[in-house]
């Protein structure tokens, strides 16, 4: 696959609405052009894979994946979200750069690796519902796919090494108190109950700081609490929004939070982990090797639901993803692809 077949197909893939939980057309389309190039190609859902031709049993697996679904166009749009034009060398519209340009180039590399023999299995899989973090895309097929040794996730990082990515934990927290008038000194006020505990949540220090994502963070977002000015309030919800670094699993977090205050505290998940890959790790090194650079990631992305090894990395600006007018540079599709296969050309090419 060339860099303009992948351009084209990445023009195809953003003529196409593809919203989260709404991705059967892309998924149609990654399906026909595999299919087009003699992959024995399988679907899942909206979840679309393929295996290398010399897919052994008895070698490591390396996972190739990005997502084809897409936020919805913002306001701010001057240009048609689904005219994929080109102009001074950029290529807008709606997924070019989160994540249409990284998955065109993953699945560019799968096609040059595909009927080499190689030191490691391939899988390339196109996913879905990654922007809302549903549970019908990657997390609905990995069980499919058998044991995997590592996986390069394609997101737009420069085509730096994002080592390290914050997890993610909502919890929805609600303080007790007792009604009363307002006028008289009865009631216990929940508002009153909560502060102290959203004061430790303002406060508290994680004592491990990470040099890549740096402390665990938490932020009281949204507070609900009462009905009329002269009742004293006997509930105050509130939610608090938690970033947790690779120091730390979810489920820590939510032990210490639990032992610390007095609210009632409902993680609404801690299925989005955060995840790590040692710098010594091969990929990284080859990476390395290229001159990119590591860094830790504050954006979540589909690793935080793998359980295995994984290194975020792709064509494209982070900045970029969800603006108006989206676009990505095709030099950078181009470069990534090339970029991409001398990675890995260090770990399958015996």
């Amino acid at each position: 696959m060339k860099s303009n077949d992948a351009i084209q197909l990445l023009q195809q893939l953003i003529t196409t609405p593809s919203f989260s939980k709404e991705e059967d057309k892309t998924a149609n389309s990654i399906e026909a052009f595999l299919k087009d190039k003699g992959i024995d190609v399988k679907r899942h859902l909206n979840n679309v894979w393929a295996k290398n031709k010399l897919f052994d049993e008895s070698k490591p697996t390396i996972l190739l994946n990005s997502h084809h679904d897409t936020v919805k166009p913002n306001k701010g749009y001057t240009r048609d979200p689904f005219a994929p034009i080109i102009e001074d060398g950029k290529l807008y519209g709606l997924g070019s750069n989160d994540a249409g340009g990284p998955l065109v180039s993953l699945l560019a590399i799968f096609l040059f690796f595909y009927d080499k023999p190689l030191t490691h299995n391939l899988i390339f899989a196109a996913t879905a519902e990654e922007e809302i973090s549903g549970k019908n895309g990657v997390e609905a097929l990995l069980p499919l796919l058998g044991k995997m040794d590592f996986a390069i996730v394609g997101e737009p990082t420069q085509m730096q090494l994002a080592i390290a990515e914050k997890g993610l934990m909502v919890l929805d927290c609600v303080a007790h108190g007792k009604s009363g008038h307002a006028a008289r000194e009865e009631g216990v006020n929940a508002i009153y109950q909560a502060i102290r505990d959203i004061e430790w949540f303002r406060t508290y220090k994680f004592p491990k700081v990470s040099p890549l994502l740096g402390p665990v963070k938490m932020s009281v977002t949204v507070i609900h609490s009462g009905s009329q000015h002269n009742i004293v309030p006997d509930t105050c919800e509130f939610t608090v929004d938690i970033r947790v670094n690779e120091y730390y699993t979810n489920d820590e977090v939510l032990e210490i939070i639990g032992k610390s205050v007095k609210c009632k505290v409902n993680a609404r998940s801690t299925r989005l982990q955060p995840s790590f890959i040692p710098e010594e790790h091969p990929i990284v090194k080859a990476g390395k090797e290229l001159g990119l650079k590591v860094y830790g990631s504050p954006t979540l992305s589909d690793r935080a639901l793998m359980r295995f090894p994984s290194l975020k990395v792709g064509p494209g600006d982070s900045a970029r993803s969800h603006i108006a007018d989206e676009y990505i540079f095709v030099k950078e599709i181009e470069e990534g692809i090339e970029t991409y296969i001398n990675m890995l050309k260090k770990i399958l090419i015996a």
